[in-house]
C-alpha cells in the first residue's frame, strides 16, 4: 500500500457528478450538505489527511527495514547481524512516531467534533430565536 492509498475511502456521486468520499460528507455534516464551506471542515479534512500520510509513510518505511532485517538474519553473516541491531532501533523509533501521529489524529478528530457540535449549536440557537 503506498502512501496515496493511506485511507480508503468510498467515493459518492452527488446529482452534479462531483465525486466526494464518506469522509468529506460526514465532515460536511449532512448526506446532502457536502460542499465542505465551513473552515473547521477543511482544517479537519487537512490535518486527518495529513497524519494518515505521516503514518502510512512510517509504516512504509518499517515493511523495507523488515525486509532488510530478514535477509540479513537469513544471511547469517555477522556484520549483517550486527546492522540489525540498528535497523531494529529504527523500526522501533518508527513506531513510536506512527504512535504518537495516531494519538495526535484523535486529539484532532474530537476537537474537530466538538467544533463541528458548537457550531451547529450555534446555528439552532440562531434559528429558534
Amino acid at each position: 500500500m503506498d502512501s496515496s492509498s493511506a485511507v480508503e475511502e468510498a467515493n459518492y456521486t452527488k446529482n452534479s457528478g462531483e465525486k466526494t468520499t464518506a469522509a468529506k460528507r460526514w465532515l460536511a455534516g449532512t448526506e446532502n450538505d457536502i460542499d465542505g464551506d465551513e473552515e473547521c471542515d477543511v482544517e479537519a479534512w487537512d490535518t486527518l489527511n495529513k497524519g494518515f500520510k505521516e503514518a502510512q509513510s512510517a509504516l512504509d518505511q518499517n515493511r523495507l527495514l523488515i525486509q532488510q532485517v530478514n535477509e540479513n538474519h537469513q544471511s547469517k553473516i555477522p556484520d549483517n547481524l550486527v546492522k540489525n541491531v540498528a535497523l531494529i532501533q529504527e523500526i522501533n523509533g518508527n513506531i513510536s512516531k506512527v504512535s504518537s501521529v495516531y494519538s495526535n489524529l484523535s486529539v484532532n478528530f474530537s476537537k474537530f467534533v466538538h467544533q463541528r457540535r458548537v457550531v451547529k449549536n450555534d446555528k439552532v440557537e440562531i434559528s429558534d430565536s
